[in-house]
């Protein structure tokens, strides 16, 4: 008699809890909402006399300098930010300028709330480790006051038998550079400007004004020149400039200090499309024809109202390129790239209809038109959504993706198809039972009843996933790649 094939394979759950700290805290721009208060706080400042002044700011510094790396640079950077609001031919002592800074500068912490919805890929840098080990770089969300969403990272060594020895964690926070001068090709940003219905004479005139490659400069250039002298409607003019500005914000490059630990970084919002949290970001190590390595993230973008799928671009986790990502074919969360092109396309999962998973391919990484279905609900666990946990994974059987299934009481799950290697749009095994199930230890938390994931990786013969538990800390479990596939059952 045959022996009954296994349904679900041996998961291992890690003892590993990667739990947020709320010490770990940044320094942001603190305005008041009512702006006429600026100047009122401003006035305040300089009524104190020299002394008191100084007492005051050595006491600042000897609170706050141990938390924070280059504090008075900080103070400099919030200083600028008001600098408007000072009374005309206002000459300022170095002590209120100090004191102005860190009247308009608050901290954040950035893990108060959650850290959460992880991924893991290899770290650029693979020299001198033992045999069979790996480094690894992994991604999270972190969540703060306000429920606004950044990444995060933690990095460490895998060794031969997936043990994690995770490197030190700094205790200081870096917010990066932000370069808002970037160059801007004309033809893809009249393309965007045009696919969100935005195109119109005026865009077309400015745009007609710019060279091939423009920077930010140039662009607030040709809006002032219109404004100076009109030549549409006012309002229409201050609409479209609007929007213009809008997608150009959305395009930036941010680069932290290279000999800084790579915990340290964090990448938070700095665009208005971002206002409310970067949420979801899914990286993958992409190698081209020539093997050579590229690390893309998608993520989304949200302002409280409405999401916009972006793409984060770098070669080593120091500078990163973050941009719009376009086309029809992208207007939902849940985008996932694979991790080399198939058959000359770029190919990413994503869901449309925030329902089943779909799969597209493009010639443009930044350019996305059409999708198919790939995979509908099937299993009670899954009846109300699917979608991914992370890019696919090759193996010489397939393409493991792992998925996300919502069922009763809205408990996620994760489970796992396999798609054909040479043709992806189609899904050739797949597990019957989740892989991942919430257990009574994972239950609890933002969001109860969840296990997610935005990334796994092979290593040593095992699954390594990286897993959020309930949207409030994570976890980390394996399992065997050969164990995995040989409970998959065949897809008719």
């Amino acid at each position: 008699m045959k022996p009954k094939k296994k349904q679900k394979p041996t998961v291992k759950r890690k003892a590993i809890k990667i739990m947020g700290d709320t010490s770990r805290v940044i320094t942001r721009l603190h305005l008041p909402d009512e702006k006429h208060r600026i100047n009122k706080i401003i006035q305040r400042i300089m009524g104190l006399t020299p002394a008191p002044a100084e007492k005051l700011m050595a006491q600042i510094m000897k609170d706050f300098a141990g938390r924070h790396e280059n504090l008075a640079h900080i103070f400099e950077l919030h200083l600028a930010a008001v600098k408007d609001y000072l009374p005309l031919e206002t000459m300022l002592s170095d002590v209120q300028k100090s004191l102005v800074g860190a009247y308009f500068t608050k901290e954040y912490s950035i893990e108060s709330a959650a850290l959460f919805n992880p991924s893991i890929v290899a770290h650029p840098d693979q020299s001198h480790l033992e045999k069979g080990a790996m480094r690894f770089i992994m991604s999270l969300r972190a969540t703060g006051e306000g429920h606004i969403s950044s990444i995060v990272f933690r990095s460490g060594v895998l060794d031969r038998r997936n043990k994690f020895l995770f490197d030190p964690i700094s205790d200081f926070v870096e917010t990066p550079d932000l370069r808002l001068d970037p160059v801007y090709k004309r033809g893809p940003f009249r393309r965007k400007i045009d696919e969100m219905g935005a195109g119109n004479d005026i865009t077309a005139h400015i745009l007609n004004l710019l060279p091939e490659d423009f920077t930010y400069s140039q662009l607030l250039e040709k809006f002032g020149m219109l404004r100076i002298t009109p030549q549409f409607a006012d309002a229409r003019q201050k609409r479209t400039f609007e929007i213009m500005r809008w997608l150009a914000d959305s395009n930036y490059e941010v680069s932290f200090h290279a000999d800084h630990r790579i915990s340290e970084r964090v990448i938070f919002p700095v665009s208005k499309n971002e206002s409310r949290g970067i949420e979801d970001a899914r990286f993958v190590q992409f190698l081209n024809e020539n093997r050579e390595a590229t690390y893309y993230a998608t993520y989304t973008a949200y302002n409280g109202t409405t999401i916009l799928p972006q793409l984060i671009e770098t070669k080593d986790f120091i500078t990163f390129n973050v941009l719009t990502l376009n086309g029809k074919a992208v207007k939902n969360k849940g985008l996932a790239l694979f991790p080399r092109k198939i058959n000359g396309s770029y190919a990413m999962l994503s869901r449309q209809d925030g329902e089943n998973n779909h799969i597209m391919f493009s010639d443009n990484i930044h350019f996305w038109q059409t999708s198919h279905v790939i995979q509908v609900p099937e299993s009670p666990w899954e009846f109300i959504q699917i979608g991914n946990c992370g890019s696919p994974l090759e193996t010489d059987a397939g393409w493991i993706v792992l998925t996300h299934g919502v069922g009763p009481m809205r408990q996620y799950c994760i489970g796992a198809v396999l798609l054909d290697l040479q043709d992806p749009t189609q899904v050739i095994a797949r597990l019957s039972e989740p892989l991942l199930a919430p257990h009574d230890s994972e239950r609890e938390g933002y969001v109860p009843n969840v296990v997610y994931s935005c990334g796994a990786i092979i290593h040593s013969g095992e699954l390594v996933i990286p897993y959020a538990m309930s949207d409030i800390n994570s976890g980390i479990a394996t399992v065997g790649v050969e164990e995995l596939l040989g409970c998959m059952h065949t897809v008719a």
